[in-house]
């Protein structure tokens, strides 16, 4: 944020200055105290294991102009820094955020949903960049303390609009971060079946998502994927309108003639009768409903439809999701950020879609935060693969024994190994990959089976 002080600071924050200039610079928020890029406020968070507050000292040292502190109610003896006294640092942090916000004003687009968050924030942001300045979340900053500093940095430089990634994992979540947003539109892609472990049913996750709207503009706009059997029979909240997209012949911005040629999808947008083809260059028939959303997003701030369209079809994708790469004549498609059941099953097909590769392999590991129902969820995407263009699949972890017993089921033919550990792993790929394979990775975060797909890729010859 311009022009922000340690006085202003703990102004906005409601906090006490305790030592220190109020005209103290502030240029930056870190939340990590050996990463500053000078003149920055260190927020230190209280964790689960960790209390960052006892970092305060070494954030000073690596260029903190100021900090939070919710522990001291005067600075130590050899502290140089601003020192800001506040009861919560996350809370004092969110607080800041909302303040930041309510200084821009900027239109500003919110996108949640269980799948393709990300893939359709960054393909909102291609769309707008047609025509307009685009400020985007930097990286996965989408979480309660995410989007405080994502407010922040919304206000660093001249934008006319931004494009904010809304997370949750937990109950409330979603409206605490909505607030903060402040969204003018607010994108739902869709009601899956991540993190149900910690929100017990998928009627919840369609409730927290919905909650977006706790921060949408007066008239602001619901952009809903009609597709969608939760999203489709939805409405706005009093004063603010819906909008669909997807392939129903009602939707306000729908997809025709859905084609996929080795992966990569093409369709015809159709909009207040104007029909305009799109040919994608990220892979997976999914990415159609990602698309028409983005294009719906750039409609409505006044972008032609034209224009976006084109400037989506330069969009290759975001790191660690569908990055492609070819080496000894094998292609790689890394797809290992993340994994739900829906996203994995859209990695299977893009898979399976493959022409002219001698086999198709399947990497898959555990998803994660799927609650009680993890194994069946699991089986389920087996019980896909196993009735889909799938040569070999290859699992590590214990839940994804269940993938490998679902595909069996259906394809006894299969060629199938477990795998409990990476290294395993690496060296059986390493050995068995083969001139005209397609390898897909997907997996849970966790689960690090990115770190397999690099080495892999790096090391074969």
């Amino acid at each position: 944020m311009r022009n922000m002080t340690a006085g202003s600071i703990a102004e906005a924050s409601g906090g006490i200055l305790l030592q220190g200039s109020p005209k103290t610079p502030v240029e930056h928020i870190s939340l990590n105290s050996n990463i500053m890029e000078g003149n920055d406020l260190f927020v230190p968070l209280i964790g689960e294991k960790v209390d960052a507050h006892r970092f305060l000292l070494q954030a000073e040292e690596n260029g903190a102009s100021a900090v939070f502190t919710s522990e001291h109610d005067e600075a130590p003896r050899g502290a140089k820094a601003a020192w800001i006294r506040v009861e919560d640092t996350k809370k004092a942090l969110q607080a800041l955020g909302t303040y930041c916000r309510s200084r821009l004003a900027l239109p500003v687009i919110g996108i949640t949903g269980s799948v393709g968050k990300t893939t359709t924030r960054e393909m909102v942001a291609a769309a707008l960049s047609a025509q307009r300045q685009v400020f985007k979340t930097p990286g996965n900053y989408n979480s309660q303390v995410g989007v405080p500093v994502t407010m922040w940095e919304m206000g660093r430089e001249d934008y006319d609009i931004a494009v904010v990634e809304l997370g949750m994992s937990e109950p409330g979540e979603m409206t605490v971060i909505a607030k903060i947003a402040g969204p003018d539109m607010a994108v739902i892609t869709n009601i899956g079946v991540t993190h149900i472990g910690q929100l017990g049913s998928q009627e919840n996750i369609y409730r927290e998502k919905m909650s977006i709207q706790d921060g949408l503009k007066p008239g602001g706009t619901l952009i809903l994927n009609g597709d969608d059997p939760w999203l489709a029979k939805s409405k706005a909240k009093e004063g603010c309108r819906a909008v669909f997209y997807g392939t129903g012949k009602s939707h306000d911005y729908r997809a025709e003639d859905i084609r996929v040629t080795d992966g990569y999808p093409s369709f015809t947008a159709v909009c207040r009768g104007e029909r305009i083809p799109v040919a994608l260059k990220v892979m997976g028939a999914h990415q159609v409903g990602n698309a028409l959303a983005a294009l719906a997003a750039a409609d409505l701030n006044g972008v032609s439809l034209e224009k976006a369209a084109r400037a989506l079809e330069t969009y290759e994708g975001y790191r660690g999701r569908q990055q492609l790469s070819e080496r000894g004549g094998i292609l790689f498609i890394d797809d290992t950020y993340n994994a739900s059941p829906a996203s994995m099953k859209g990695a299977v097909d893009i898979l399976s879609s493959l022409e002219k590769r001698r086999r198709r392999v399947a990497v898959l590991a555990d998803m994660k935060e799927l609650g009680e129902e993890e194994g069946r969820y699991h089986r389920e995407v087996g019980e896909y693969l196993g009735d889909r263009r799938v040569d070999v699949l290859l699992t590590l972890g214990e839940l994804a024994r269940e993938i490998e017993r679902g595909a069996m089921g259906r394809n006894p033919s299969l060629e199938a190994v477990h795998f409990q550990e990476k290294e395993e792993l690496k060296a059986y790929l390493l050995e068995r990959l083969t001139e005209g394979d397609a390898v897909l990775f997907k997996g849970s975060n966790s689960m690090k089976l990115g770190e397999v797909a690099q080495y892999v890729c790096q090391h074969h010859h």
